[in-house]
């Protein structure tokens, strides 16, 4: 029964990745809408819920206790990059996938599936949290992922630091995300009609992540699917490593209850879908990388209402 209410919690989730699905098999959303749907999300619902929740929740000492809690997803995801590193010797990665693989082990889907399902489960209170951990979790994947990715294909490797990575990390996301905190900091408020808009387009992020992710699961080639030591290895990394050490770290750097169980639901969360697109870009196999977005999104679905019965 616990599971069940566990899974009722998200199931709302489960059915917007569905009508996405079904959308885009009737010929109502096709890549291209998709992709409109995942800009707008990163350009202007995303920022806008930031600033609208921020400001809602959130008063100067608040903001002031968050500083601790970027220690823990640094520290978390930099450990699962080196034990990510073992796993490639342990399992012997196929050499075309090494970079992919990586990257798939230590960074994960904290915007697209992460913010919905922490919103789910735990409600506005999480968003900063959530956004925490998607600071580490984006400036780790757009340097180190986008790196050891780039060695997968036959094109030069991507620059470790670069302009374009730094455009990357500065993210519309985490834009509206500073200049909330800097309104709070500096106690300037905002008028009622900002207030209501930020709500009203930050209302879109859940429903337009859903489409796209339904769209995106769509299009992945099912024959393309072989439980073999590629995918168990990813398996192991997103969701049993990841979050393990996000609690073991907190047992060092004492974390509140909801930020510790968000930032374990976020270790948790399914491969990035940003990974097949720069496999590509990069000539690596990114069929490899859309099937593990496809196998993780869908276990995701039933493995954290698992984790929510234990936190």
């Amino acid at each position: 029964m616990e599971f069940f209410n566990a899974f009722g919690s998200i199931f709302s989730i489960v059915i917007m990745i569905f009508i996405g699905y079904i959308l885009t098999q009737k010929g109502w959303i096709d890549k291209l809408g998709a992709q409109v749907f995942s800009k707008i999300v990163i350009n202007i619902s995303l920022p806008a819920m930031m600033l609208y929740n921020i400001m809602s929740d959130f008063d100067r000492a608040k903001l002031l206790n968050l500083r601790r809690g970027l220690i823990i997803p640094f520290f978390s995801i930099s450990i699962s990059y080196l034990l990510g590193k073992v796993f490639i010797k342990i399992f012997n990665i196929t050499p075309n996938r090494r970079g992919s693989f990586l990257s798939m082990f230590f960074v994960s889907n904290t915007i697209f599936i992460g913010l919905p399902v922490n919103l789910a489960l735990f409600g506005s209170e999480s968003i900063p949290y959530v956004l925490l951990y998607y600071i580490a979790n984006t400036t780790f994947f757009w340097t180190i992922g986008i790196f050891e990715i780039s060695k997968d294909g036959g094109k030069d490797t991507q620059a470790l630091l670069s302009m374009n990575t730094i455009k990357r990390i500065v993210s519309p996301p985490l834009m509206g995300f500073i200049v909330a905190i800097l309104f709070i900091l500096l106690s300037i408020p905002l008028p009622k009609f900002v207030m209501d808009t930020c709500k009203y387009l930050g209302n879109l992020t859940t429903p337009l992540s859903m489409l796209f992710i339904g769209n995106t699961i769509y299009y992945i080639d099912l024959k393309g699917i072989s439980f073999d030591k590629d995918v168990w290895g990813v398996l192991l990394g997103r969701f049993i490593i990841s979050p393990l050490l996000i609690v073991l770290l907190c047992k060092f750097f004492p974390l509140s209850q909801l930020m510790k169980n968000v930032f374990i639901i976020q270790a948790a969360m399914p491969v990035i879908t940003n990974t097949a697109i720069v496999a590509k870009s990069y000539d690596a196999d990114y069929q490899y990388a859309a099937v593990m977005i496809m196998i993780t999104t869908l276990l995701s679905l039933f493995i954290i209402p698992i984790y929510k019965i234990i936190l």
